[in-house]
């Protein structure tokens, strides 16, 4: 398979998976425009990481099903018209709306991690889910910077009508560029949802993988949900735009994510999951540390993102070695509780920025940065990788 096509995941990847990070670094201005306090303003990141666990865990699946470029027309197109929606959100309570919809239809991201990993076989299946996941982590981080410098000079909504002209060209691509790849679940939409439950019970190494994950993205949305109150609060009362610049800053740790994943390949990725989980650790004892300064800040994401990222490209390596039948759902129980840990992780962080500010922030993500340490080093001796 041509590398090309990777690489063309990987932007559409990075496009789409913006649509859910748009808002952190707008969460002042939304609740300047809506006329409400941080913490009513923060329900619409809450929302966005809610409905993407929910979008998870309905269409994900239906990778293993359907064949993947419908799925990328008919998610996509609906995601357009929410992301319009809430460029002409009237109140806060149509934005939350709106951003849940965005966001649940905005899952083709995990449709194409499967899919790369299909079309690489086994021998190439880590470089090329590096490949898709380093589109992907970009995407995320670079949605901040664009969505606070747009937010700086055209206002809140422009943000969202050009992430709407983004996801419509991505949809155009996909719709004709993939190759074509056969369904291997032959069975009913209710037989195909009953499995996740099965593959859930019967593999250690999915759980394992994704309470973990869990954990780490509560961490990481607990800062990244927070950053613009936090910013706002400093002597120099910074804005939307520097908020989003920090999404800069993370890229330098996310790129990473492609040496990991090639690294994968070669070496246990239960280890390069612990080695990260101790930067990631560091990452928040110097954020606590050195929070207050920007040059702490920016020290402090380096390692958090270099930390996640590259614990989640092993984690997903570790499930798609799985059931190779079944990568689509696999990675839907993954990025499921991922995600649900992550929608924990907004709610814990907004709820402690609101009542013990950044010291509360730091606590929450240590304590779950610390608490997925104890599930990795936990015997489980049913926890084998064997590819199936």
């Amino acid at each position: 398979m041509r590398q090309s096509i990777y690489w063309v995941m990987a932007l559409s990847a990075g496009l789409v998976v913006a649509n859910n990070y748009y808002n952190q670094p707008l969460l002042i201005d939304l609740a300047h425009t809506f006329g409400t306090n941080e913490r009513q303003a923060g329900t619409v990141a809450i929302a966005a990481q809610a409905g993407y666990a929910l979008g998870l865990v309905l269409f994900v699946p239906l990778g293993d099903k359907v064949e993947r470029r419908k799925l990328f027309a008919i998610t996509l197109s609906v995601a357009v018209m929410a992301l319009l929606a809430m460029a002409a959100a009237p109140t806060l309570p149509w934005l939350i709306a709106a951003s849940f919809v965005a966001s649940m239809m905005s899952v083709t991201p995990q449709l194409l991690t499967p899919y790369a990993a299909q079309l690489a076989g086994p021998e190439g299946r880590g470089r090329a889910v590096g490949i898709v996941m380093l589109g992907l982590l970009g995407g995320i981080l670079a949605s901040r910077t664009v969505a606070g410098t747009l937010a700086a000079h055209f206002g809140w909504r422009v943000v969202y009508i050009s992430a709407s002209v983004a996801t419509a060209l991505v949809a155009v691509v996909l719709a004709r560029r993939p190759p074509r790849v056969v369904p291997s679940f032959p069975g009913s939409y209710r037989a195909l949802m009953g499995s996740l439950a099965r593959l859930l019970r019967e593999e250690p190494v999915v759980r394992q993988t994704s309470f973990v994950a869990a954990l780490q993205f509560a961490a990481f949305s607990a800062f990244w949900t927070t950053l613009a109150f936090h910013l706002h609060s400093l002597d120099n009362r910074y804005g939307s735009e520097t908020a989003g610049l920090f999404g800069l800053v993370g890229i330098a740790g996310a790129c990473g994510s492609y040496a990991i994943g090639r690294m994968t390949d070669a070496y246990d990725p239960r280890r390069i999951v612990l080695a990260a989980t101790l930067v990631f650790i560091a990452s928040y004892g110097l954020l606590a540390w050195k929070g207050e300064s920007i040059g702490g800040l920016i020290v402090g994401v380096v390692l958090l993102d270099l930390g996640l990222q590259s614990a989640h490209v092993s984690n997903m390596a570790l499930n798609l070695r799985v059931r190779h039948q079944a990568m689509s759902r696999t990675n839907t129980i993954y990025m499921t509780i991922r995600f649900a840990g992550g929608a924990m992780g907004s709610v814990l962080g907004n709820y402690a920025w609101s009542v013990w500010h950044w010291p509360g922030v730091c606590g929450v993500g240590a304590g779950c940065a610390c608490m997925s340490m104890v599930l990795q080093i936990l015997p489980d001796r049913k926890a084998r990788c064997v590819e199936r």
